[in-house]
């Protein structure tokens, strides 16, 4: 008798991962002793922050959570990230008017046209788009900012002959590179060297050449892959995906024109990404703001597009309605804290943590410090949180085993390599939902560039954790 093969292992809903990594926390919460440090208030970087006490961790009573925390804790996390939750609503209905217009399609379409008889500029446009992404992440720590650049880059990646993957790749991994190499970023260079008493921004050279280095390698990997997909659709990790959209495509709009309109609706759509930039820069924007910048950003692309009021009413709520999936798996994300945060558990980890790198020698400290620092990281993505509560700790640890302060601050940057894959990340998750890529896909797609960015950063701590100086390191 022929024994039935046994069916593929499918890789479940990226909901039922997130879910289950909030079952696996609350789980250890119920072994993971309580405990908590001491937190100030200080000013930081001109901003009144609250800062880790070092030295100051003890014991709790217990905190226990009851089953229940599985149900509550998603709950809360919609609580907790209400802003982003909003965020993600309006920039949704926004771009579902924009397309309505007609004019990213048509624009797409005069592009790719263009590049096509002009190759030579096809070839530069990874590579200068990505380093444009880094150097905003490196200067002033893009990473939220970078959801609404996804719904222009996927559909010119797929004009192009790419895929949905290269359009995500190019603005979130080049962000994410200079996020994590960052030479000038306030919010976590700036913050984690004032909080370790070091002169700010010091150490330059040495961060402007892992700037450039991690740049080029997150490039290089999309370039190839990216080349790869233009031979053979057939070997893009959303082949089947990319198909659908494409037949959907076809059966569905009929091909629309370029016309002067859809040049004044691309041209006030570039303006206001320009209003953004000045926003964020100069006057300090975050969900609120730039919620609202988009959301008269759809009226007006709307109003200049030439649809009726009914019209953009429809899109917006077609586009809000894209992004449910999306905000459910941004709550569940934010339901670790939540439960790590109620448990009292992450200053314990914290704790246990440094105390094992301080027994290590030198050479195996720095990259004990990024493994904790990327575990923390797990549950606290915003990099200047994460710098509040561990560089107090890290930095005098790194005097008690031989390291200079800087390479404890080196180690804290390195860890946002981890960020693009982490299913707990709002950001990762809110760019994949904009894009329609599973999780389980980006991260097959994803794991080997992984691999070489954590070699990549243990390599890059050697000269740092051996007294090597480059520049007033």
């Amino acid at each position: 008798m022929t024994a039935t093969p046994s069916p593929r292992f499918r890789m479940p809903h990226t909901l039922v991962v997130v879910m289950g990594l909030v079952a696996l926390v609350l789980a250890l919460s119920w072994i993971i002793p309580s405990g908590e440090f001491q937190r100030v208030e200080a000013v930081v970087e001109g901003v009144k922050r609250t800062v880790t006490v070092p030295g100051s961790f003890h014991s709790l009573p217990k905190a226990h959570l009851g089953p229940e925390k599985l149900l509550l804790a998603p709950l809360q996390g919609f609580a907790d990230g209400a802003g982003l939750v909003a965020f993600l609503f309006v920039v949704g209905g926004a771009f579902a008017v924009l397309e309505q217009t007609g004019a990213v399609a048509a624009g797409i379409r005069r592009l790719a046209r263009f590049l096509a008889e002009r190759p030579v500029y096809e070839r530069f446009l990874i590579p200068v788009m990505m380093a444009a992404f880094s150097l905003a992440g490196a200067v002033f720590g893009m990473s939220e900012e970078v959801i609404p650049f996804i719904l222009i880059f996927v559909p010119l990646a797929r004009g192009l002959g790419y895929d949905g993957v290269v359009g995500v790749a190019i603005p979130f991994l080049g962000a994410s590179a200079g996020f994590a190499a960052a030479f000038f970023n306030p919010f976590t260079v700036g913050i984690a060297q004032q909080l370790s008493g070091l002169p700010l921004f010091s150490g330059l050279p040495y961060r402007l050449l892992t700037w450039v280095v991690g740049t080029a390698a997150v490039t290089l990997f999309t370039m190839r892959y990216a080349a790869k997909v233009k031979r053979d659709p057939g070997a893009s990790v959303i082949h089947d995906l990319e198909r659908t959209h494409t037949e959907a495509q076809a059966g569905g709009v009929t091909e629309v024109a370029w016309t002067r309109r859809h040049g004044w609706v691309l041209a006030l759509f570039a303006a206001m990404l320009g209003l953004l930039i000045w926003g964020i820069l100069r006057r300090g924007w975050f969900f609120e703001e730039i919620g609202a910048l988009f959301f008269a950003l759809g009226i007006l692309l709307g109003w200049v597009g030439g649809l009726r009021g009914d019209d953009i009413a429809r899109g917006f709520v077609a586009g809000a309605k894209d992004m449910v999936g999306v905000v459910l798996i941004v709550a569940c994300a934010k339901a670790l804290l939540v439960i790590a945060r109620d448990a009292r558990i992450l200053d314990t980890l914290l704790y246990h943590a440094a105390g094992g790198v301080s027994h290590l020698p030198r050479v195996l400290a720095a990259p004990m410090m990024f493994a904790v620092q990327s575990v923390i990281n797990f549950f606290i993505h915003s990099g200047t949180s994460q710098a509040a509560l561990t560089m107090p700790i890290m930095a005098p640890l790194a005097d008690l085993v031989g390291l200079t302060r800087q390479t404890a601050v080196y180690a804290f940057q390195l860890c946002e390599f981890v960020n693009p894959i982490l299913p707990t990340s709002a950001v990762t998750m809110g760019v994949l939902g904009a894009a329609k890529i599973p999780w389980e896909r980006w991260a097959r797609w994803f794991l080997p560039l992984l691999g070489w960015l954590v070699v990549l950063s243990l390599l890059l701590l050697i000269p740092p954790s051996v007294g090597f100086r480059y520049g007033p390191f």
